[in-house]
């Protein structure tokens, strides 16, 4: 199943080149057998090996350095997660859920929980009266000086590139995704029992076999690695200086995919291990193309390339937008407030 923020609101207008974006929707299930085997099984391979050096005594350093590898490689396996939710990595529906549930497990995510609260964040993106939907919390200024000094407080710490990239992140794939997200169905309740079933059945046999104190050191640091990479591209995706927010009656699904998703653009090899998400503008435009058709849906639609790139330098001073000003229709940072 494709989720497309466009349907929610039809009466605005497509742009006229958006039609030649739809010959990239068909997936490859060859690129796709083919990214999940020289993903998963190189990730295995890490935990092997980083459980070798633990048991043998080696310096944990050498366990942290093939754990740094394993971590992003845990990250492009969640891409590979997302593109199923999508229904986009395969072609069946029912391997994109099978696929999607495997991906699920190895990442600590319930398939059709995320599913649903990802699909919520597709057709919320840039509204300004429905934010909290698979979003980072973003307050608007007037929010902000309104709030009680407690309500400050929690949210300059949430805000803190400590919490956010570091606490949140292991909070959020160790204990949050253990139980179901609010307003969930059915099904979605019983993707998290299943995924959770899974993920103990794991620490049991990890436990009688090579211990649970061998497992956490193995196991906790790649997913720490994971997390907080993913959390990154998440926070680079929709909080960005020029970044496009809206009231609900103003908003414009078109804008939120151009203007209000980013172009992240990144070294040939972290564009790999982040199975092309930094093209977030097409996959907002066109939620159903498949990672790895993106470079070439941006190499073949020239207004695609009228987006100005995002680079890993411009990125970093994201991290200082922690508020969205409506009088100037832009994100500004806490010290502004004291400026003015």
């Amino acid at each position: 199943m494709s989720f497309n923020p466009v349907l929610v609101v039809a009466k605005v207008e497509k742009p006229q080149w958006y039609a030649a974006t739809a010959r990239f929707i068909p997936s490859d299930n060859r690129t796709a057998v083919w990214q999940l085997l020289s993903t998963i099984i190189p990730y295995l391979a890490l935990l092997t090996l980083m459980t070798l050096t633990v048991l043998n005594g080696y310096p944990y350093a050498a366990t942290l350095a093939l754990g740094t590898v394993a971590g992003a490689l845990l990250t492009r396996i969640f891409i590979l997660f997302h593109d199923c939710t999508h229904g986009a990595l395969v072609t069946s529906p029912r391997w994109n859920r099978n696929i999607g549930y495997l991906c699920g497990i190895l990442t600590f995510t319930a398939f059709h929980d995320w599913r649903r609260s990802h699909a919520g964040h597709h057709i919320t993106a840039g509204d300004l009266d429905r934010r909290g939907m698979g979003d980072i919390t973003t307050m608007t200024v007037d929010e902000y000086l309104s709030s009680t000094p407690l309500q400050k407080l929690s949210y300059r710490l949430y805000r803190h590139p400590l919490i956010l990239l570091g606490i949140g992140p292991l909070y959020y794939f160790l204990l949050r995704n253990r139980y179901p997200s609010a307003g969930g169905k059915r099904i979605d309740f019983y993707s998290v029992i299943a995924t959770d079933l899974a993920l103990a059945a794991i620490w049991v046999i990890a436990t009688m076999t090579i211990g649970l104190r061998t497992y956490i050191l193995v196991q906790l640091p790649v997913l720490l690695v994971a997390a907080t990479l993913g959390v990154w591209l998440f926070y680079n995706q929709h909080q960005f200086e020029g970044v496009y927010w809206a009231r609900h009656d103003e908003w414009n699904p078109w804008r939120v995919a151009m203007e209000g998703s980013s172009y992240y653009r990144l070294p040939r090899w972290l564009q790999w291990v982040t199975g092309n998400i930094g093209f977030h503008h097409i996959h907002h435009m066109h939620p159903g193309i498949p990672n790895y058709r993106l470079q070439e849906c941006y190499d073949a639609v020239p207004e695609l390339q009228e987006v100005p790139p995002l680079t890993l330098l411009k990125s970093l001073g994201s991290l200082r937008l922690n508020l969205y000003d409506e009088a100037r229709r832009e994100l500004v940072s806490f010290r502004s407030l004291q400026r003015r």
